[in-house]
């Protein structure tokens, strides 16, 4: 890729970062800024997460995905989601597709883009529209940095936002990982904390190809201004012989 692409990704990302937003969560699991990469055509793995806030509310999740080659790499992903808020119980499904443009690579912007929405698992209401595109700049072989642009249509107050998120991953030893970013969505809303910036930080400890497990601590990321805590779990199938996920992306 010539200089004069990367400088003009880089200035589309900057743009994306200073005006777009993000709440479509379960980008890399329980974490809500996604990255560039997707897993080998062929491979599956199941993420759960239980998360619990200090205001009662919680959510219960399960996102199955599979990566398919109908025309490209595609990573399908079908999140069922039961959640609690204000008392009030729900169940919402959120199917979504990804496909990569630009692999990732040190010192270099990879590039990816995904889709999808969410229904009301119970009445079959459409509750919202989403569109991101997710960057991934990798500083070296355990460090990299995740941009996320993008647009959300919340169609239960019939409003867009604009969607952004920045996270930093760092894989220090073989087995454990530091991820902290924050996200959030922009744009007009009566609920202030709706709109204000939502922040997260965790640690992921994989012993193997096959499982992982993650620790997440964070703030108002369903946008109710409440302390959060996260169990979330990963379990993979990858394709047989293939190169393991940690060395073809550095990451956990």
């Amino acid at each position: 890729m010539g200089r004069a692409v990367q400088i003009t990704i880089s200035a589309a990302i900057a743009a994306l970062v200073a005006s777009a937003a993000h709440d479509a969560r379960a980008a890399n699991g329980a974490y809500a800024v996604d990255a560039a990469d997707i897993s080998e055509v062929g491979s599956c793995k199941v993420e759960s997460w239980l998360s619990a806030a200090s205001n009662t509310d919680m959510q219960a999740v399960a996102n199955p995905s599979c990566v398919v080659d109908p025309f490209r790499p595609v990573e399908l992903s079908l999140q069922t989601i039961r959640a609690r808020s204000d008392g009030d119980w729900s169940t919402t499904i959120a199917p979504k597709a990804k496909t990569n443009f630009i692999p990732t690579g040190i010192g270099r912007w990879g590039l990816s883009a995904y889709g999808g929405g969410s229904f009301d698992a119970a009445t079959g209401e459409a509750l919202s529209i989403f569109a991101v595109i997710p960057a991934t700049f990798r500083l070296s072989e355990t460090m990299r940095i995740n941009v996320n642009g993008g647009w959300l249509w919340d169609r239960t107050v019939d409003r867009h936002y604009l969607t952004y998120g920045i996270g930093f991953d760092w894989k220090f030893t073989d087995t454990l990982q530091w991820t902290i970013e924050a996200y959030g969505q922009a744009g007009a809303s009566e609920v202030a904390s709706v709109v204000q910036p939502r922040l997260q930080t965790g640690l992921r400890y994989r012993p193997n190809e096959i499982f992982s497990v993650d620790v997440i601590l964070g703030r108002n990321i369903t946008g109710e201004n409440a302390n959060w805590i996260t169990i979330g779990t990963t379990i993979r199938f990858p394709v047989q012989g293939s190169e393991p996920e940690h060395r073809r992306t550095g990451h956990l």
